[in-house]
């Protein structure tokens, strides 16, 4: 059981796919939320059991229905939440294994009847691989293998068919208020153009239909020579870009794990949270950490010293991300691609 966000769904198929390498033979059920149901749920060696949250008290009754009469020998809570553990003891699993207890949020602890070890400093993918160790499976090679319908991939060939490098900026992580993760819109326009005049990329500015993400969207593409698809494609259109792509450059957002399962390099931008928690696992060496300045300069301490994982709330963190260093990295990646 994962329910959401993006990022965290495509650590947890990390996480299935390891088990499915280990144990071919294992029969998967996935509670998934509806949103990220959109990018995952045609896989077709899982089944999904979609969990919409607009649907309030029925979305538990929904999930209820569709494992009646079903039994699991163990049941995965990769999901600490208070809505996510209100569902675990609906589960009809023998074993229900939930996080250690100092990562147990919202008391999942109550809720669960086994605990994956304890651990410190993990990354969230390597947090969730604690399931998939805790009831014996061996290490194996990362893999996601996330589907992507022809139609979609050739919605994404058409955006390189001139041959230019295509780059994919998703500037904003989302739509809620205090997240703080988002870069100013003159900083990526000064991106862009550095990315057309040094590079003659093309570039794809991606995102959600929230206001704030289409204001982006219409300001980017106001000054700049690009493609504005902000809140204009389906998640599997998004995918299918994003794997096109030869890079992607966005804040701590769903984007930047879609692109580590799709093997797309991220360019991450990050000052208000932990890129060794929550960034683009496969692309540490081209993520921007700003993340010890912001701790030191708006909280007093060092790193540390806090929780682990703990963000940094303040509006003008992101600012000590600079164009300069955000450039420095568009440089390394197109250097290290071409020698």
């Amino acid at each position: 059981m994962r329910l959401s966000a993006i990022g965290d769904t495509c650590h947890a198929l990390a996480v299935i796919r390891r088990l499915q390498d280990n144990w071919p033979d294992t029969g998967i059920t996935w509670i998934i939320g509806k949103t990220e149901a959109g990018l995952l749920a045609d896989i077709p060696d899982i089944d999904f059991v979609v969990f919409d949250k607009s649907r309030g008290r029925a979305a538990y009754r929904d999930v209820r229905s569709a494992l009646s009469g079903r039994h699991f020998d163990v049941a995965l809570c990769m999901h600490a939440s208070m809505r996510a553990n209100l569902l675990v003891r609906r589960l009809p699993a023998a074993i229900r294994l939930g996080f250690d207890r100092a990562r147990a949020r919202d008391f999942q602890w109550l809720f669960t009847n086994r605990r994956i070890a304890p651990a410190r400093g993990e990354h969230a993918l390597e947090a969730m691989m604690g399931f998939a160790t805790a009831i014996g499976a061996g290490e194996r090679a990362l893999r996601w293998d996330i589907p992507l319908p022809e139609a979609d991939r050739a919605f994404a060939a058409g955006f390189r068919a001139d041959g230019r490098p295509l780059v994919v900026i998703s500037p904003c992580s989302s739509q809620r208020a205090r997240n703080y993760r988002n870069w100013r819109v003159a900083n990526f326009a000064a991106i862009i153009d550095h990315l057309a005049s040094r590079y003659g990329a093309r570039v794809v500015i991606t995102g959600g239909p929230s206001d704030l993400e289409k204001e982006y969207g219409r300001r980017l593409a106001a000054n700049n020579d690009v493609d504005n698809l902000v809140g204009a494609t389906t998640l599997k259109q998004l995918a299918a870009l994003i794997a096109a792509a030869d890079l992607v450059i966005c804040p701590d957002s769903g984007p930047a794990h879609m692109a580590t399962a799709l093997g797309t390099t991220v360019i991450g931008l990050y000052a208000t949270s932990n890129p060794a928690r929550t960034g683009p696992y496969l692309s540490r060496k081209y993520t921007i950490n700003r993340y010890p300045d912001a701790i030191s300069r708006y909280i007093g301490k060092n790193v540390a010293d806090l929780r682990w994982g703990q963000r940094v709330r303040h509006p003008d963190a992101m600012d000590l991300i600079t164009v300069a260093d955000v450039t420095e990295k568009i440089d390394n990646f197109f250097d290290d691609r071409d020698n």
